[in-house]
């Protein structure tokens, strides 16, 4: 018989290498067993074979097709499972499912960039991606926030973000060290005195729930557009498919009909951010 292709099964993807981003935070580099592409926004469902999937979007460059990344944070059952995983080990893969960023409408534009703990890795993607293009918008600022100097994710990629000339990157921690030279406090003190038209402007903003909620208000404040705001609405996702209801969002699903919506589109419905 020939072999049926099922967005239900899983494809198999071996562990290439692991990066320990921080104490509760790592990153899985993962080889499909054939060419893998997705485009910056999209999520994928892993599995832990025999114990069950999540889903996660990948955290590496998009137009990279034999390997790429997920950038995952211990935080229950199945995330422990994927921290406890050793190289060579397999899982598995199913995907690309969802709706990514629309960049080709970001053209020309200024883009504003936010993000929060582990919500820089779906954003480190479409910073690849920005990059890949760079000529195409006027300017890029990525803030980005974290609880302490020692959650800050990719601390090896810093000055590469910050390369492009066009480019603004400002970091801030809530709790500093010693060491730590930088801005202390929530990510919402980098937005003050943006060197933008915020009118015009196009803002992302990926990370916890209670961030993206006072994130949102400060750039609505700061005269962004409703329609130029766009969040990635990760919570509840569960088959990916739109099939079992847990990531209903009023009209939508999550799954399906993101995990990337326009403020606009989703601001009346009650409770986004719980």
């Amino acid at each position: 018989m020939p072999k049926m292709n099922s967005i239900y099964t899983p494809k198999q993807a071996v562990i290439t290498k692991i990066i320990e981003e921080t104490p509760t935070i790592k990153t899985l580099v993962l080889k499909p067993e054939e060419e893998f592409s997705f485009s910056t926004g999209q999520f994928i469902e892993l599995t832990y074979p025999g114990k069950g999937e999540a889903p996660f979007t990948p955290s590496s460059d998009p137009n990279k097709k034999e390997e790429f990344e997920v950038t995952i944070m211990k935080v229950g059952r199945i995330t422990a499972l994927f921290h406890q995983a050793k190289v060579g080990q397999i899982l598995g893969l199913r995907g690309p499912l969802g709706k990514g960023y629309p960049l080709d409408s970001f053209v020309g534009k200024e883009l504003l960039i936010v993000g929060g703990g582990v919500g820089l890795a779906p954003l480190r993607s479409l910073i690849y991606a920005l990059f890949s293009r760079i000529e195409d918008f006027k300017k890029i600022i990525i803030c980005y926030g974290a609880k302490t100097p020692q959650d800050i994710v990719y601390k090896y990629q810093i000055e590469e973000f910050k390369k492009p000339e066009n480019v603004e990157l400002r970091l801030t921690v809530d709790k500093a060290d010693q060491n730590w030279q930088g801005n202390v406090g929530v990510v919402t003190t980098l937005l003050d005195n943006l060197p933008l038209n915020s009118s015009q402007a196009v803002s992302v903003v990926c990370g916890p729930p209670i961030m993206m909620k006072f994130t949102t208000w400060k750039l609505l404040e700061s005269g962004f557009l409703e329609e130029n705001i766009y969040l990635s609405m990760e919570k509840n996702m569960s088959c990916g498919l739109g099939k079992c209801g847990h990531c209903r969002l009023g009209r939508f699903y999550v799954c399906k009909d993101g995990p990337v919506f326009k403020y606009s589109e989703i601001k009346d419905i009650e409770d986004i951010w719980d």
